[in-house]
């Protein structure tokens, strides 16, 4: 485990959430989540999301597939928008 992922770890788990500029300012720091973390970041973050009742609504959805078209594969903001595509497909 990378200390970056035990840093987003913590956040996590105080705040609940994580937003893209967060986890880019913890990789600026610390130096980048391996897949893995990264991965597991996503779907702990989507399961607390779903225990919590929180919905992905349409206009969250289509902003999230234009970011795919546009951002880098290996951004930050690629893996939220990407999350928030495969949570909003997989809860219809």
């Amino acid at each position: 485990m990378t200390e970056t992922f035990e840093k987003l770890k913590a956040l996590l788990n105080a705040t609940g959430t994580l937003t893209i500029d967060e986890i880019a300012r913890a990789e600026g720091e610390s130096g980048p989540l391996t897949d893995e973390e990264r991965l597991w970041l996503s779907v702990e973050q989507h399961d607390r999301l779903k225990r919590e009742g929180a919905e992905i609504t349409l206009e969250q959805y289509v902003e999230a597939a234009r970011t795919l078209e546009t951002a880098p594969p290996d951004s930050a903001e690629y893996v939220q928008a990407q999350r928030i595509v495969e949570a909003f497909e997989s809860a219809a």
